[in-house]
């Protein structure tokens, strides 16, 4: 069954009008157009719905019948033009992402402020979670982008990098570090060591950089959140190291930070999408605005200059 919205619309018309004259000026169809738009109606749904002649025009029984239902088809139609148009438009809508917590607790909040001043009627939904589970939530489709570190190679995964972030040494105060600029991998791993916990992949990383330059990782407490590594590290258990988009977090926990090197760690953080799927409206404004925010602010927790060359990402 072939049944076009103009076809409803110009059924309605004449129904509600009762003179093909004043229905065409409606349409603005000429009377024979009209007349043979009714005509393929009918065809399409089997049967006359009007009855007219030289005089008058009605509505057969299954004219009657169809007109409501062919009013709401057209309300729905209008409806679902009017919310296709406001999500394009970013009039309403919800939009879910998900950030790894060292930037969902350091710079997400102001790229929120940002967009929620230009798209106020967007209900944002976001999941902050460690790197892994925001590559996951990405890749089954829970959100629409994600910020993390390089998941690597991914055929289902698009990664735009936004920056390098280094990793850096975290210590309670009063510790013997203190007194020290830097702090090398080695002294660490002297020290009772706070980690996160396997499989993550930040974990492995740092754990193939120090094989490579032969030096033991040795971890005698494991944690699966940065913030609880933050309160451990601030309880004196231990030290430990954390990306250096955690260092306003860290020393909000009373903990001591300085920089890591020999070697120097550090993985670069991007947006992340599903490849073969385009970003609605809402994810693409957010995008533009995470990217915004990146190139203007440049914090400096992100782009201090490195004594030495970077050890090279792991891919």
């Amino acid at each position: 069954m072939n049944v076009t919205i103009k076809q409803i619309n110009a059924f309605v018309v004449v129904a509600q009008s009762q003179s093909f004259a004043e229905a065409c000026n409606r349409v603005h169809l000429s009377q024979p157009a009209l007349s043979i738009t009714i005509k393929n109606l009918e065809e399409a749904l089997g049967g006359a719905l009007l009855v007219r002649t030289t005089r008058t025009l009605a509505l057969t029984p299954e004219g009657q019948a169809f007109l409501p239902v062919a009013k709401r088809l057209l309300l729905d139609w209008n409806q679902a033009l009017t919310d296709i148009g406001s999500l394009f438009s970013m009039k309403r809508g919800k939009l879910s992402i998900a950030a790894m917590s060292s930037y969902a607790a350091s710079l997400l909040p102001r790229v929120v402020v940002n967009y929620q001043d230009q798209h106020p009627d967007i209900n944002l939904c976001i999941h902050d979670v460690i790197a892994e589970d925001v590559v996951e939530l990405v890749r089954g489709g829970r959100v629409e982008m994600g910020v993390c570190f390089d998941p690597g190679p991914c055929d289902d995964l698009v990664f735009e990098e936004l920056f390098t972030d280094a990793f850096m040494a975290v210590f309670p105060k009063g510790h013997k570090f203190d007194s020290m600029k830097e702090i090398t991998w080695s002294q660490l791993m002297d020290e009772h060591f706070i980690a996160l916990q396997k499989p993550s992949s930040t974990r492995l990383y740092i754990e193939k950089i120090l094989a490579e330059y032969d030096i033991s990782f040795a971890a005698q407490t494991e944690a699966n959140q940065l913030s609880t590594i933050g309160r451990m590290v601030s309880a004196g258990v231990g030290v430990s190291v954390v990306p250096q988009l955690c260092e306003a977090q860290m020393r909000d926990m009373n903990c001591a930070c300085r920089t890591l090197k020999s070697p120097q760690v550090a993985l670069p953080v991007g947006l992340l999408h599903r490849r073969r799927y385009s970003l609605s409206a809402a994810a693409e404004a957010m995008r533009q605005s995470i990217v915004q925010e990146h190139l203007e602010a440049k914090p400096a927790m992100i782009n201090r200059v490195m004594a030495e060359e970077c050890t090279p990402c792991l891919q």
